[in-house]
């Protein structure tokens, strides 16, 4: 199918584009960006007008439950918050049911995705057979599976040497290792150390189990040539002192925050609100805003929804004994937008760290879409946001397309509304 969106303003943080003009899509691609070919007769006119036209946004870190939760069609559900949120293209972490450790489940869960011609689906492969921490995986047979990285997802490693091994393998063959810093002891608190979680009686987490771990990543990178490690969830102010340390000596290194961490802090537990039983947990206030900071410099290279959609049944129990997670796929670019305002940060800044930014962490791993996807550019891939910046919605847990009917966000009233996704050229969500 042939479209041509007109009248929208096209901002393209990537290509540095802000202007208005349309764009026609054939086979996939864009052919024409401000000037349309001659001989270009769509089938379909899309008027943007009042709207914004971004690249599809690209999310580090979404959880689908699947394999593990076919019978209840959670990957089918979970796809479908993906497009109803500007998500085009998003990662998801090995920690499924059975663990993603296998060439075998990668390519079942890549075809079932690939069925519903919505999300594209970039999984990450397990680092260590059954996430045990023991054995590692068979790296090569799962990237050529699809897999664009590895890593433990919430399961730390408590074996320094097998970190060393795995760093020296992916090195030798170019892959990444996505690892989100925690000590295995010290991380399993339910909220982070402080006065709040003392008050409350809650087991904390101390910002050292963060620390502790990015320590031994940082001194194991500094000898390991070639490696790469692409740190999932920053939670602290000590972490972001690390890390910036890290990279201005030069090491291989990148990291996301999640919009959890971004927007809110311990207080937001209240009185033991569930919907706040987050890993990795809300630190305090000053750790905020140094996230903030670090995401606004470029310290941090993404934001991510950190989606990961909890049943009723395991959310609606006491604090400690709830599963943590919260749903975030349909928020984070209206959370990404809210960021922009309440800081006053340029939108094209904020926009950056769900499109161009998360894009050139995947790098290489995107394989044909390495030179495009995140940017809107003449021939690149054809995967589109059109959202209305002027709108403000209410978030209410049962109109999200998630399975998952839990965030912390609930009642809140965000900027932003996504109007229509468009995957490889094709519209795959439109809002009535």
């Amino acid at each position: 199918m042939k479209i041509l969106i007109r009248h929208g303003q096209v901002l393209d943080p990537g290509a540095g584009l802000a202007q208005g003009c349309d764009i026609a899509l054939a086979a996939g691609r864009i052919v024409g960006l401000n000037r349309v070919p001659p001989d270009f007769v769509p089938d379909r006119v899309l008027d943007a007008g009042g709207c914004l036209v971004l690249p599809g946004l690209v999310d580090l870190a979404a959880r689908l439950r699947e394999p593990g939760h076919e019978h209840a069609g959670m990957l089918a559900s979970e796809m479908a918050a993906a497009v109803a949120g500007g998500v085009t293209s998003l990662v998801c972490p090995p920690d499924t049911d059975p663990v993603l450790d296998e060439p075998g489940l990668v390519e079942m869960l890549k075809f079932r995705a690939g069925k519903l011609r919505q999300s594209r689906l970039f999984p990450l492969g397990a680092l260590t057979r059954k996430l045990a921490g023991e054995e590692l995986t068979e790296m090569v047979a799962l990237t050529e599976s699809g897999c664009v990285g590895f890593g433990q997802a919430e399961v730390p490693l408590a074996s320094t040497l097998v970190l060393q091994r795995a760093l020296q393998y992916a090195a030798t063959f170019g892959y990444s290792l996505w690892l989100r810093p925690q000590e295995l002891h010290l991380g399993r608190g339910v909220a982070a150390s402080g006065p709040l979680a003392t008050r409350l009686g809650l087991p904390g987490v101390p910002v050292a189990a963060e620390t502790i771990a990015l320590h031994t990543i940082f001194e194991l990178l500094k000898t390991t040539t070639g490696a790469r490690v692409h740190l999932c969830r920053i939670s602290s102010a000590a972490g972001v002192r690390l890390l910036r340390s890290a990279k201005a000596e030069g090491l291989a290194v990148s990291a996301d925050v999640s919009i959890n961490s971004l927007h809110l802090s311990d207080a937001d537990i209240g009185f033991f609100d569930s919907r706040a039983r987050l890993s990795p947990p809300l630190r305090q206030q000053h750790d905020r805003d140094a996230l903030q900071v670090a995401l606004a410099d470029g310290t941090i290279d993404a934001l991510v929804s950190d989606h990961n959609p909890v049943d009723e049944d395991a959310k609606t129990l006491p604090f400690a004994q709830a599963e943590p997670g919260a749903t975030g796929l349909e928020l984070l670019l209206s959370l990404a937008l809210k960021w922009s305002q309440d800081s006053g940060l340029p939108l094209v800044r904020a926009l950056a760290s769900v499109t161009c930014g998360p894009a050139r962490v995947l790098g290489a791993a995107l394989g044909q879409w390495h030179d495009s996807l995140g940017r809107i550019v003449e021939g690149g891939v054809g995967d589109l946001c059109i959202f209305d910046p002027q709108a403000v919605w209410t978030v209410q847990d049962q109109a999200l397309h998630s399975q998952g009917k839990h965030t912390p966000f609930s009642g809140d009233r965000l900027p932003g509304r996504v109007r229509m996704t468009l995957v490889g050229g094709q519209v795959v969500f439109e809002r009535r």
